[in-house]
């Protein structure tokens, strides 16, 4: 019997939004509990980096009687479930064969590796596998993300840079806090912003949050909970608008300094008989002034509320508007992001200490390092939109700048090779399951599909060749703060590699070698002497105190942080001295009108003043006769994306079902548990419903990562909410807009 050892490791976390230290009980070889920071919590400046249950339940993912163990190669048709094992010498060949091959007839931007956060630290994930990439010639490039596509894109449009964020440790100077569908307890943004949250709120700022759902984070950390209908956020921004224009309550001095295009006083002389914020706002041109009995009627908020919550974040000494990423996850999501941004800039809480600019808000100063396995440049220059890799397989030389391609005027082929690593994004967490699946299992368009993974996930069972992975636990790794934090976290092998698992960099380096570069790419380095060599890095270039590795492992750290006593305030020095010290954007301003959209010449869909479109799909269309619920796939405790949705311990706590109001499961006659069906012209799932009132009618969740499991009659038992969604993007930054959904709920047996 082996000596129990207690070991500091950074959580595995796979994408959720956080950074974690666990303390991690092994016995034998084996995970017997896992605990979280022990560290003292006596400072707002450096607090405890806590885990959640996702975390804290890791050893029955770590220690799951389904790991794949062995490389497989694909013997039945795609998606059929039939393989045979292999050895590793012949499951490289196969990817070495597969990528000269594809170079050679159809040139490097035919191969591609997708956008995957299964694995997600400075050695683990796709990061090795662009490296190898990039050695032998490259591959086809992407740009955007499932999760921040519109965000990140829009706050650009306004502010010229995506660092709009103060640290978090200022939070406790503001006085009024909106969480704008932001749902922190749940799915995390930056480990601890919980905790900020309640000291803010101790030290006396209100907080409200404005969400169809009552979240955890509106229970635990809000004053009030304001239930908006889904895709309506721009209305409700812009009758707040309304009401601080013709109140006098919008910062006029602020304005005139620091912003273009509100009036026609700021616009650019070439725009000067364009249409500006305030216009669109007073309807002027649409005869529809934005007032707060308008904003009612589409929002499902009571005009009363409307007036209230806008007088008090423009009268707020200091006040936070935080946006959530779901709502930009929608078909005009650059509309939503760039709304929040307007109504921080005409309030004046840009660059001061207690507001927040909003948009993406990565920290002020520069956040986490970002800083992975040395990638080197990519020969390929042509890039897609992440969410349009499906297109690039389906029509990859009918893509054209009007679908986002970039970096080329013109693929020579669609992606022909795709190479999965730690990625479920290629079928589960893709928009349209059914149509995605049908795209997959065309060989004649996707000539060859290699996953590399833990499990046999949804995306792995579509795939040709199969390599199993070894866990975060099993390999040598470190992480940084996510977005927010200045903290470092060690990832020690704590385990040994079971089966023939092996860690993603060891599985690049070997298909590396059998390319001919299996030097280069390893630099005789193995994963701890990588991590090693990125420690020495950070100390030089940006924590001169950073402990060795040497240091780590003697002392068992896990983790080295560095206090904020002086929070960061971004755009302070802009707000000090805007000549000297001007924007990245055209003007130098904050630019409420965007000469970049304008150019689009698609007002309808891309106006360049933040407007409320109708979507798409919508409870105001007439695709609601026929599917007249709003569906939202919310984060969900239990699991990040669709990672842990196969442990016991969670999905106990946590079942998956649909969420939906007592007013919306009378009309349809469900009783609370009845499995019902959930169905548009896209597909259909069945699961439980669970009816609660903390929801708003007419909307129904399914909390997105549940994996795709279709009966025989080919309906979704599993609960993956993808089933439902549609394929389209948005019109500008070409994100994923699944979260534009419509279906009806029926129970089980009944007629669709």
């Amino acid at each position: 019997m082996h000596k129990e050892k207690i070991i500091r490791v950074g959580c595995p976390s796979h994408n959720c939004g956080g950074r974690c230290l666990l303390r991690v009980h092994v016995n034998d070889g084996v995970i017997s509990r896992i605990e979280t920071d022990d560290r003292p919590n006596d400072s707002v400046a450096d607090p405890q980096l806590r885990a959640c249950i996702r975390g804290r339940s890791y050893r029955h993912r770590q220690h799951h009687k389904d790991r794949l163990k062995y490389p497989m190669r694909r013997t039945g048709e795609r998606g059929s479930g039939q393989f045979e094992r292999i050895s590793w010498d012949e499951a490289t060949d196969m990817v070495a064969a597969n990528i000269n091959r594809i170079k050679e007839q159809y040139g490097n931007t035919s191969l591609y590796v997708p956008y995957g956060t299964g694995g997600y630290n400075q050695m683990g994930g796709k990061w090795s596998a662009d490296r190898l990439m990039n050695m032998i010639g490259g591959a086809l490039g992407y740009y955007n993300s499932y999760s921040w596509a519109c965000i990140t894109r829009a706050t650009m449009t306004v502010y010229g840079t995506d660092e709009t964020g103060n640290q978090r440790q200022d939070w406790l100077n503001s006085k009024y806090i909106i969480m704008w569908g932001w749902n922190p307890s749940e799915m995390r943004d930056g480990t601890n912003s919980e905790y900020f949250l309640k000291e803010a709120r101790k030290r006396g700022a209100r907080i409200i949050c404005i969400d169809p759902r009552m979240t955890m984070s509106a229970v635990a950390l809000a004053d009030e909970w304001i239930a908006i209908r889904p895709g309506t956020d721009v209305a409700l921004m812009s009758a707040m608008a309304y009401v601080m224009i013709t109140e006098g309550l919008v910062d006029t001095n602020f304005i005139g300094k620091y912003c273009m295009g509100y009036e026609k006083s700021q616009m650019p002389e070439a725009y000067k008989n364009e249409e500006t914020y305030k216009d669109y706002i007073l309807g002027i041109k649409d005869n529809q002034p934005k007032t707060p009995e308008w904003a009612e009627q589409i929002t499902s908020i009571p005009g009363h509320d409307i007036i209230r919550i806008a007088r008090e974040y423009a009268t707020a000494e200091s006040a936070v508007l935080y946006q959530g990423y779901g709502m930009q996850r929608r078909a005009y999501g650059e509309q939503v992001v760039r709304a929040g941004c307007v109504l921080a800039a005409i309030t004046g809480n840009v660059g001061k200490s207690g507001g927040w600019a909003s948009g993406i808000a990565l920290q002020a100063g520069g956040g986490p390092f970002w800083n992975v396995l040395p990638l080197l440049d990519n020969p390929v220059k042509a890039q897609i939109p992440t969410f349009l890799w499906s297109e690039a397989v389906l029509r990859g030389p009918e893509l054209t700048e009007k679908d986002g391609l970039v970096g080329i005027d013109k693929l020579p082929h669609g992606i022909k090779m795709i190479w999965a690593v730690a990625s479920n994004a290629i079928v589960n967490q893709h928009a349209n399951i059914n149509r995605t699946i049908e795209i997959i299992k065309d060989t004649s368009k996707l000539e060859f599909f290699v996953v590399q993974d833990n499990f046999m996930t949804v995306t792995a069972q579509f795939a040709d060749l199969i390599l199993p992975a070894c866990t975060q636990f099993e390999t040598w790794g470190m992480e940084d703060g996510w977005k927010y934090g200045e903290e470092l976290i060690l990832q020690p092998q704590i385990l040994d590699t079971p089966w023939e698992t092996m860690s993603d960099y060891a599985i690049c380096a070997k298909v590396a070698e059998k390319l001919g570069v299996g030097e280069e790419y390893t630099k005789g380095r193995d994963e701890k002497q990588w991590i090693t060599a990125l420690l020495d890095d950070y100390r030089e270039n940006r924590f001169p105190d950073l402990p060795s590795m040497q240091e780590f492992e003697e002392k068992n750290l896990g983790v080295y942080s560095r206090p904020v006593e002086k929070p960061k305030v971004a755009f302070q020095d802009f707000r000090e001295d805007p000549v000297a010290n001007p924007l990245p954007t055209s003007s130098g301003k904050i630019e409420i009108f965007c000469e970049e959209m304008f150019s689009k010449n698609l007002p309808d869909e891309v106006p360049a003043i933040p407007k409320y479109i109708q979507e798409w799909e919508s409870p105001f269309g007439k695709e609601s006769e026929k599917h007249p619920l709003q569906v939202i796939g919310t984060h969900f405790m239990p699991r990040m994306h669709s990672t842990l949705a196969n442990v016991d311990w969670t999905r106990e706590a946590f079942p998956q079902r649909v969420f939906i109001n007592p007013l919306d499961a009378r009309e349809r006659g469900l009783k609370d548990g009845q499995k019902v069906k959930i169905y548009n012209d896209r597909g259909t799932v069945i699961l439980p419903c669970r009816i609660t009132r903390r929801i708003l009618p007419g909307v129904i969740n399914i909390p997105q990562g549940a994996w795709w499991k279709p009966d025989k009659d080919g309906n979704d038992i599993g609960g993956s909410v993808n089933t439902l969604t549609t394929e389209r993007w948005t019109p500008f930054a070409f994100g994923n807009a699944q979260h534009t959904i419509m279906a009806e709920v029926a129970p089980l047996g009944t007629g669709s």
